[in-house]
């Protein structure tokens, strides 16, 4: 999945999403932190390709991209919304390609700006980023081509506290940014950090009311903070490869932020440190179990502001959570199998 698939809904109930063969499934507590219920297939039985996106709202509605096969060689793009984790999502409805026709071009990556309104952000063919934007009363706006070139899969798309969209990409020349200036404007190319960047280790995550952040791992190994206007500021040596899930936190009365991520020893790194306070420093604490080699993390709060982590493991099937103890400090529960 690209983007959080561990959400909290607006009820307070947390649902994980995950990709299973030619379909997406979901899970959701019963009723806030009570007992889950079993896996249900999203979007009714259209067939689709592997790595949907996803991105919630502010409303707590989710929304889900994916490419479905559409021919010999061609697929289209595809959108879902879930309003409750509960409840039946929305049948898949086609949404287009951003080179009109062809096969798939990347990964797609999901924004919900402040109107509820998602943001469809993807590679096309020219090596650049397409945008499709939902209008706010239904239907969607004309494909946009907001430049880029070379832009590798693994897009990081966020909605500030604004409510307005920003997307991060990666590509040869570094770290490209665009912004939305207005509410419902098309975001426009900001700058571009010059950073040696490993692939497919972006996350973004609003951090104040001014800033999102993002965090990447460079070619040296080492896990980034950048804030655009700014520099990049190293944080530590990354856990491991992949991502790091983010998410900014009350820890014993101060706001943090909390990373998450797969260590190479195959448990899960825990790093907190005040939020856009990156010189206060960082370190990895490992937490649980062994995990499989495709076992990713995803981080939120729920309805009481714990912390809650999640681990996906695809190849056997296997999601494990904890929460953090009520009480002072990061102590966590013991992990369990979901």
């Amino acid at each position: 999945m690209n983007g959080d698939w561990l959400l909290r809904g607006r009820d307070g109930r947390l649902s994980v999403y995950q990709s299973s063969g030619d379909a997406v499934l979901c899970r959701a507590e019963s009723a806030p932190g009570g007992p889950w219920t079993g896996p249900r297939k999203v979007g009714g039985e259209q067939k689709l390709h592997p790595v949907p996106a996803l991105g919630q709202g502010a409303d707590g509605y989710t929304h889900l991209v994916s490419w479905r096969p559409t021919g010999k060689g061609e697929s289209g793009l595809v959108h879902s919304t879930h309003f409750r984790a509960h409840l039946a999502a929305l049948d898949w409805s086609p949404v287009g390609h951003p080179d009109k026709k062809g096969d798939r071009t990347g990964q797609p990556a999901v924004a919900v700006d402040a109107q509820g309104r998602a943001h469809v952000f993807v590679r096309n063919k020219g090596g650049g980023v397409s945008m499709l934007t939902q209008k706010e009363k239904g239907g969607w706006e004309p494909w946009r081509d907001l430049g880029g070139k070379g832009v590798q899969d693994g897009l990081a798309a966020v909605t500030g506290e604004s409510g307005r969209v920003e997307l991060y990409a990666a590509g040869p020349e570094g770290l490209p940014y665009w912004r939305q200036e207005a509410p419902g404007a098309q975001p426009v190319l900001q700058e571009t950090l010059k950073a040696p960047v490993r692939p497919g280790t972006l996350y973004a995550l609003a951090t104040s009311a001014a800033s999102t952040t993002l965090y990447y791992t460079g070619t040296d190994g080492e896990l980034c903070a950048w804030r655009p206007g700014g520099k990049p500021v190293t944080l530590l040596t990354a856990a491991g490869h992949g991502p790091v899930s983010a998410v900014r936190c009350d820890l014993d009365g101060h706001d943090c932020t909390l990373l998450a991520q797969r260590s190479a020893a195959g448990r899960v790194a825990f790093a907190a440190y005040p939020t856009e306070l990156e010189s206060a420093g960082a370190w990895w604490t490992e937490s649980g179990p062994r995990l499989t080699v495709d076992a990713r993390v995803s981080l939120t709060t729920d309805e009481d502001g714990r912390v809650v982590a999640a681990t996906l493991s695809p190849s056997i099937g296997q999601l494990l959570l904890t929460r953090r103890k009520p009480e002072p400090g990061l102590a966590l529960e013991a992990w369990r199998t979901v």
